[in-house]
Parts: C-alpha cells; structure tokens; sequence
C-alpha cells in the first residue's frame, strides 16, 4: 500500500505534547495494547480503550503502514490495586463461580472477544496469554536482577526504584513526594514506597491457583512484567507505541518503563505513550470494582446495538472524558440510523453497478477529494474521531456528490470508522425487484445467520438494525429465526 502524504500527530504522554510520528522502521509500526483481565466481563469504560487502539490501528493502515498490534491477555497475577495490594481478581472471581481460575479466565476470554466482535474492534494481530509466556517473565527478571535493580524481601522479589533515577517521568512522579506515597499503599518488604513486585513466592492467599517454579522459589509473576516481557518477545526491545487507560499511567506504565529499561539499557523503550480517558457516569468513573458497571450485553438487553455504542463513542475524542448516559446513547443511536438511511437512499440511486471507483482513482471530483483529504487531516490531528464523523456526514449530505462517488468516499472512510456501512448499502442494492420486500427479508435473515455463525457478530448486529428500522421483528428459537411485520423501529429479540 502506498503511503499517504500528510503526517500523524499523537498526545505522547511521556512528553506530554503532541508529537508528529515517526516510526523506528520506515512503513512500519510496533504497537502494545493493554488487554483485559479477564475475571468478568468487559465493562462499557473498558470497550472505550479498544475502540481507541481499533482506531489508532486502522488509521495507521490507512496511511499505509504495516502495522504488528500485540494485546495481552491477563490470566494470572492482577490484584485489584495497581500496587500489589488488594484482592487476587482472578482467584476471586473463581471461588465466588465456584470454577477453577483457567476456566474463568477462558470464558471471560471469549466474552471479550465476542464483544469486539460485536463493536466491529479489529482482531490485534498478535493475542498473548499471561500463563503462557511466564518463561519469558521470568528470564526478563533474571536480566533485571543482573543489572543490580532488585532485592528479595519477606519472600518476594522486588524491582529497587532507588537504582532507577529517571522512575516516574511518564506520570511525572518525584521519590518522595507525598502524593506519590498515598497512592502507594506501604508495605513492611518494601525499602521505597514506589518499589514493586517482580516475583511472589510468599503469597498472602491461601492455596494460591497458580503457580511456576522459579530461580527465586516457586510463585507467580507480577502484574506489571508481563507486559513488559509479551511486549518485548514480539516487539522488540524498542517499539513505536503503547497505549491503554489513563489510569495506567501513574503505576501500571512507569512501572513497565523502569523494570524494561533496567532490563534491556535501551532508553527510550517505547517512543509513544497514547492514553484514553474515562468513560464517566453521574457518579463518577466506571469500574468493576464499584459494583453496578454497564456491559454491552446489559446495552443490547435495553435493546440497543453494539454499533450505536461505537458511534456514540467516535462522537468524543480519545484523550477527552466522555460523559455516558441513556440520553446520550439515545442521542447516538438515532443519529447512526439518520446516517443508515442516507447510505440506503444513495444505494437505492446508484444501484448495484453504480458506485464510484476507488478514492484517489483518477476521476474523483474535487468536492469528494476535499472531503476525504478533510477526513484524513481530521485523523492525523491526535485521531480527531468526532471531525472525521463530521466530514462522513458532510459526504453524505452533499448534493454535489453523485451517489456512486458518495458511497465509494463513505465506505473508504468507514475503513476507520467501522460503521458497517457497506452492509447496509448491500441490503439496499437487494431490495429493487422485491416490491413487497419478502426476498430481501429472507436474504437479511439468512445473512444475519451466516455472520453469527461466522461470530461476525458486527455485520449480524447491522443486519438486525436495518430490519428493525424497517419494521421487521426477529424472533430466535431452536429451529432458527424467524420475522414477522411490526411497528417501525419496533424492538427485535436479541441474540
């Protein structure tokens, strides 16, 4: 793929200004995602990290670079407090599940998944398990320990922040500083505050699940090595970005530069750090730990699609705090379906064979070209999502643009987006010698079973709101789906 002409810029964290990219490797770009922890389901703030990394990926292809997105998966090893403190979250979700903790962990793994699914969030291109890569955690700590940058405490060993003069640039802490210290809980092992642990062998849970030999007794890792150690394997020992929630970045990612840099003597070790922020209620931020979070799932129940929640999303920019409430997700859904039926009504005029060619083909008119040239500067400005949905809309409501040339420009930028917008202009192509409309019903309804068998839950759910904006009522059973006429807009049975 050619290279477009305009240049990324990204908030780089470590920094804190906004930078123009430039990647170690020309055309092409490592990147870490923070994953899940994977002892519940995916909360609604957490699907806000996700669709930010889909984006920064999809938009980094689109400018033409190779992108190697590497996302973990934890499986072992978080507490509930950043700093080695608080309860054993996978154990925990176990004992209350009455499951072995491998069990959960592969459950809410594919929880996840099909929630990505459903939000039309790339697959990374490399998925890694904490449990599987403990080898690689360990023979890290061991290059750690080489170096002189840890101590073995009350049993743990632990990385010594004391040996490490440029810990907490990212955040920026200070050693010493009161606030730093509140937010490190103490501990009797530790011999600074800000130390942390890089291997448990004397672990305050009793039986705890899971546990490796090691050159320091047998134990398990901490959290904050497996990101470094994952990310290193298949990114090497320097890469482009790393990215993940703002909450990480006071303990979570200083931790990983420290324990990385002490490790490899490579400075720096990631070159961007990409923070989204909070996803926020009335009350307050979002989390599990909180009790009452909102699932995607609890979205769809209330009879809502997982794509008015990604469009509802894409309305606020990454690096703002974006206020959720129903009014707001109400607001989203019937603006993506005014945008359904602009992308209907201009395949409806165009017909099958009546799309434009591909965007930067020669032909392209002038008004068109500006639009999209307007959608690629709107992302190259720090992934300006809601500038770029502007543009789409401004695409799609200019009578100056013939309908063909329209969806052709629409559907290039929905490459980012992820909207699903082509399904929807398929579904229009079907409808024209269906008067009654009862092939094309049948030929959705079996589309939407095939994408589900596929787990392509995205097209599925796309499918399903176009018919619910028709009138078509879904009703799932145990021999398959069947439809009936409703109300306009009247509410379909969720998967």
């Amino acid at each position: 793929m050619a290279q477009r002409s305009g240049k990324l810029t990204l908030y780089n964290t470590l920094g804190r200004e906004t930078q123009i990219f430039e990647p170690l490797v020309p055309g092409r770009v490592g990147f870490y995602g923070c994953g899940p922890t994977v002892y519940n389901y995916a909360h609604i703030g957490n699907l806000r990290a996700y669709v930010t990394h889909d984006i920064l990926t999809r938009t980094l292809r689109r400018m033409g670079y190779e992108v190697t997105h590497v996302m973990n998966i934890t499986d072992v090893g978080h507490l509930s407090g950043d700093n080695d403190d608080g309860d054993d979250k996978m154990l925990k979700s176990a004992e209350e599940r009455g499951k072995s903790v491998l069990e959960i962990a592969d459950f809410y793994t594919g929880a996840f998944f099909d929630d990505a699914g459903r939000m039309n969030i790339e697959r990374p291109t490399v998925v890694c398990k904490a449990t599987a890569h403990v080898g690689e955690m360990i023979d890290l700590i061991r290059r750690i320990e080489a170096n002189g940058c840890t101590y073995a405490s009350g049993g743990n060993l632990y990385f010594d922040v004391s040996k490490f003069p440029s810990y907490g640039e990212l955040a920026p802490l200070r050693r010493g500083d009161p606030n730093a210290r509140a937010r490190v809980r103490g501990d009797p092992n530790k011999r600074n505050p800000q130390d942390f642990v890089l291997w448990f062998t004397k672990s305050k849970f009793e039986g705890q699940a899971l546990a490796w030999d090691s050159p320091w007794g047998r134990g398990y890792p901490g959290w904050h090595i497996e990101c470094s150690a994952m990310s290193i394997k298949y990114l090497g020992e320097q890469f482009d970005i790393h990215a993940g929630g703002i909450d990480h970045v006071p303990i979570h990612h200083t931790n990983e530069i420290a324990q990385s840099e002490a490790a490899t003597g490579k400075r720096p070790w990631v070159r961007f750090w990409v923070h989204n922020e909070f996803l926020v209620l009335d009350r307050g931020k979002m989390s599990k730990s909180s009790g009452g979070f909102i699932t995607l799932r609890s979205l769809m129940d209330s009879g809502y699609e997982a794509l008015d929640y990604r469009y509802f999303l894409l309305g606020g920019h990454y690096r703002s705090q974006l206020q959720f409430s129903w009014e707001s997700l109400e607001t989203a859904r019937n603006a993506r379906r005014s945008l359904a039926e602009r992308i209907r009504a201009l395949a409806a005029k165009a017909g099958p064979g009546g799309i434009g060619t591909l965007p930067g083909a020669p032909g392209l008119s002038e008004k068109a070209a500006g639009r999209l040239a307007a959608f690629d500067r709107a992302l190259e400005d720090d992934l300006s999502s809601p500038r770029a949905l502007a543009e789409l809309w401004g695409l799609v409501r200019d009578p100056d643009i013939g309908p063909g040339e329209a969806l052709a420009c629409a559907f290039d930028m929905d490459r980012v987006l992820g909207l699903g917008l082509a399904a929807l202009a398929r579904a229009a192509f079907r409808g024209g010698d269906d008067p009654g409309g009862e092939r094309e019903i049948e030929g959705l309804v079996a589309e939407r079973a095939a994408a589900k068998k596929a787990k392509d839950y995205a097209k599925a759910d796309s499918i399903r709101a176009l018919l619910k904006e028709r009138g078509v009522v879904l009703e799932d059973g145990p021999s398959g789906t069947s439809w009936r006429r409703g109300p306009p807009g009247g509410r379909a049975v969720t998967n």
